[in-house]
C-alpha cells in the first residue's frame, strides 16, 4: 500500500492500544481506523478482530494524514464540500 504523504513507524509497547496510537500522531482516538486499515496485514485472519490492546514489540505503519483531508473530515457532512457559512 503506498501512503502518499508518507509514514511513520511505531514499536508497540505494553499497554499500547489502536485508540491511544491514534490520539498520540492525529489527535482523534476516533482516526484508530486509519492506523488499523494500514497495518491489516499483522492479523492475517479475516474472522477473529485485532486484539484491543497491542502486544509489545510490533512494528506499526502511521500513515501521515493530509492536514487538509483531515479537517474537511472534522466538519459535519453538510459543510465538507466547500460550503462556506
Amino acid at each position: 500500500m503506498a501512503y502518499p504523504n508518507g509514514y511513520f513507524e511505531h514499536r508497540t509497547v505494553q499497554g499500547d492500544r489502536w485508540d491511544l496510537l491514534a490520539y498520540r500522531y492525529y489527535g482523534d482516538a476516533s482516526r484508530m481506523s486509519v492506523i488499523l486499515d494500514a497495518n491489516r496485514s499483522l492479523f492475517l485472519d479475516p474472522i477473529r478482530m485485532p486484539p484491543l490492546i497491542l502486544p509489545s514489540g510490533l512494528t506499526l505503519i502511521i500513515p501521515v494524514l493530509d492536514d487538509d483531508a483531515q479537517e474537511a473530515t472534522d466538519l459535519p457532512p453538510w459543510k465538507r464540500a466547500g460550503v462556506t457559512s
